[in-house]
């Protein structure tokens, strides 16, 4: 195996949304760097549950009118 072909492998701390802090092995910045969390799982909505929403999409023949409004997920049909 070559030599000094490896990024530097060091513990970084993270700092997550709410405050609370890790420690892990990263190659991202130097040894004992802080790591500030803008998005994690205790706040994006695909971990919290909230509400996913997905544009209704418009058929040819339709009103032909561009898609203005987005729906819930849990409420869009599919049209017959």
């Amino acid at each position: 195996m070559k030599k000094d072909i490896h990024p530097d492998y060091h513990e970084i701390t993270v700092v997550q949304t709410d405050g609370s802090t890790f420690t892990t092995r990263s190659t991202w910045g130097a040894a004992g760097d802080t790591l500030t969390l803008d998005i994690d799982p205790l706040s994006h909505p695909v971990w919290t549950g909230g509400a996913q929403k997905i544009e209704t999409p418009t058929r040819p023949g339709e009103s032909g009118a561009p898609v203005t409004e987005a729906r819930p997920v849990s409420h869009w049909t599919r049209k017959s």
